[in-house]
């Protein structure tokens, strides 16, 4: 692969030419076939995706939007940047994504959009949130930033409301090299108002039907990212065969490692195991020079940024268990037999 990204490069290079072009069409014409939608929009990064769905559905001022209360920050902070407010409802303690069944007690009047987080690269129970949805009026956004090529009853996370967001930030299972994001829809009227939205407003040039803004996929991180796309399904193979290692090789009983739902594929951008002595079993790991990471340690509620919203600790308790619990193990493409095995061994001695 590190002959085609630099092939991507020099075709970049010799063409002059760096936005809005070529390489930027290409790409969003694959990635949308890709997860089965008609339109893909490439935009800057994934929390502009989120945010310009929303803007492009009307989604605005003293409207509220329902959200995961365990998932990264930039999912409330795009319905904030559209001047919404986010809603949280609790995950499933299994899967860490959005219980559906708690959706609909925190529906109001003002409710205009459901946006779940497909978690660490887990797809989200569709089905009911698509049915609420429906039942309400309400719009889906899906929040897809972690899980490129993850599926839900065959069918690919992205193409299931009514636009999804996908970040390609380097470290994501298709990840550029720098900031990029993408915008995916099946609404031909919501692709030209993102397209537009993320280009100062304009929809030819220097014509702006709308106040928008500059949110646009580069040139040459489109050729990056065109030149990993047939790769990733292959890379994420290799993901759940570590995945699967992992979960069948760790049996220390103070450990929990992660649930799938039925008729799910998980694409595992991130393998996190509960522990309630997590510092500790963290602390254990680096010792043994195996590095871990916590996602996400201080839930989005009581984030000093959302102080505004009155939350006090103990009002989302599911999701702040899984911030003093959670551990992520390494996982990454090229990770050997060996080095899985090492994980798994010194965690069943902890």
């Amino acid at each position: 692969m590190d002959d085609d990204l630099r092939g991507a490069f020099a075709r970049v290079f010799e063409r002059s030419w760096y936005i809005e072009g070529a390489e930027d069409e290409g790409f969003e014409k694959a990635f949308a076939a890709y997860c089965g939608a008609k339109f893909c929009i490439g935009v800057g990064n994934g929390l502009d995706a989120l945010m310009l769905a929303l803007r492009a559905l009307g989604v605005g001022e003293g409207d509220e939007v329902i959200v995961p209360a365990n998932t990264y920050i930039a999912t409330a902070l795009a319905v904030t940047y559209v001047g919404a407010k986010p809603v949280f409802v609790e995950p499933d303690i299994r899967t860490f994504n959005i219980n559906p069944a708690l959706i609909e007690a925190v529906i109001t009047e003002k409710t205009r959009a459901i946006m779940p987080v497909h978690l660490y690269g887990q797809a989200c129970d569709m089905d009911p949130i698509m049915e609420i949805a429906e039942k309400y009026n309400l719009y889906v956004v899906e929040d897809c930033a972690q899980a490129h090529g993850a599926t839900y009853k065959g069918r690919k996370i992205g193409s299931f409301g009514d636009a999804a967001g996908f970040s390609f930030y380097p470290g994501k299972n298709l990840g550029a090299l720098g900031d990029a994001g993408a915008v995916v829809t099946s609404n031909e009227e919501l692709e030209s108002k993102v397209r537009a939205l993320g280009n100062y407003g304009s929809d030819y040039k220097y014509h702006h039907i709308y106040k928008g803004n500059n949110s646009r996929l580069d040139e040459l991180q489109a050729a990056f990212l065109s030149a990993k796309l047939p790769h990733l399904d292959r890379m994420n193979e290799e993901r759940r065969r570590i995945a699967k290692l992992y979960t069948e090789g760790i049996h220390n009983p103070k450990v929990v490692t992660p649930h799938v739902l039925e008729d799910c594929v998980p694409v595992w951008h991130i393998y996190g195991i509960r522990c309630h002595e997590r510092d500790a079993l963290e602390k254990h790991l680096k010792e043994k020079g195996i590095g871990t990471n916590k996602h996400y340690p201080i839930p989005m509620h009581l984030q000093e940024c959302y102080r505004d919203l009155g939350f006090h600790d103990g009002d989302y308790p599911i999701a702040e268990e899984i911030s003093a619990t959670e551990l992520s193990l390494p996982m990454y493409y090229g990770m050997t037999d060996e080095e899985i095995q090492y994980v798994i061994d010194a965690i069943n001695a902890y």
